[in-house]
């Protein structure tokens, strides 16, 4: 088994719908803030390939895997499959970066978001999602560290000379899901006495996790198939960063005149 099947990959299957549609939002809100030649950091299963390519002259999307679905893309589209950090390109090959739900995986965060940096023309823009740390339900070990907003803040304002910290919130039919869901983990954590999410090493908890994570999310799609489906990227919104946010989205630019270290 891969990962590529793991529950870390956002698909549209109707148990994925309460994170798929946040993701699919994130292009969206993405696609009003680009243009020129676009860098796509983790394309996943690339369905958000046809929001964003409209919006782009050339749109350049990598991945550790290669999972676009269908053999055809648009004419201003290219796939590679690659793992960074480093990035493959040139100094000032971009002009926006797009990376959603990959900081969280990437070992050296200095060295990814130096890269970044790096490939971005000056006044770039970079946009980045990353789920906010105090929403988790419980330790995810796919998952290298997560990110509080101020953590995240910390590391991109190293390189990038403007930060716009934000947060994608949700209406009361995304609560509710969440509460259920959160209960439902909480069931389950009660059986890990011993706290082995946190004792072992996450390598050790990575299928386990995703197994369970799959199960509970078919579970609670089968007991309640309505508030599950029924989510649509409109019971979602962005908005200046909230306690309570489920995604931190950045937005980072870069400097016209601070030269590469």
């Amino acid at each position: 088994m891969s990962k590529i099947q793991t529950a870390e990959r956002v698909s549209c299957e109707a148990s994925d719908n309460f994170v798929y549609q946040r993701s699919v939002l994130a292009y969206h809100e993405a696609a009003k803030r680009i243009s020129g030649d676009v860098l796509e950091i983790g394309t996943g299963s690339g369905y958000g390939i046809e929001v964003i390519a409209p919006h782009a002259t050339r749109y350049v999307t990598v991945d550790k895997f290669h999972a676009i679905q269908g053999s055809e893309l648009p004419d201003n589209v290219e796939f590679l499959q690659t793992t960074v950090p480093p990035l493959p390109y040139p100094n000032e090959s971009f002009d926006c970066v797009i990376t959603f739900q990959v900081i969280e995986h990437i070992r050296d965060d200095v060295r990814f978001v130096r890269e970044i940096h790096r490939v971005l023309r000056p006044g770039g823009r970079l946009i980045l999602t990353t789920p906010n740390a105090p929403m988790s339900l419980t330790r995810n070990p796919w998952h290298v560290r997560e990110y509080r907003v101020e953590e995240l803040q910390n590391l991109l304002s190293v390189w990038f000379s403007k930060i716009e910290p934000m947060g994608v919130v949700g209406n009361e039919r995304v609560t509710a899901y969440y509460e259920r869901n959160r209960a439902s983990v909480q069931r389950l954590m009660r059986w890990d006495i011993l706290d082995l999410q946190h004792r072992l090493p996450r390598w050790m908890l990575q299928w386990p996790y995703d197994i369970l994570n799959r199960r509970n999310r078919r579970r609670l799609l089968q007991e309640a198939p309505d508030a599950t489906t029924s989510i649509r990227m409109e019971d979602y919104r962005l908005t200046d960063y909230e306690p309570g946010c489920y995604d931190l989205f950045f937005i980072a630019e870069k400097g016209v005149k601070r030269e590469e270290e």
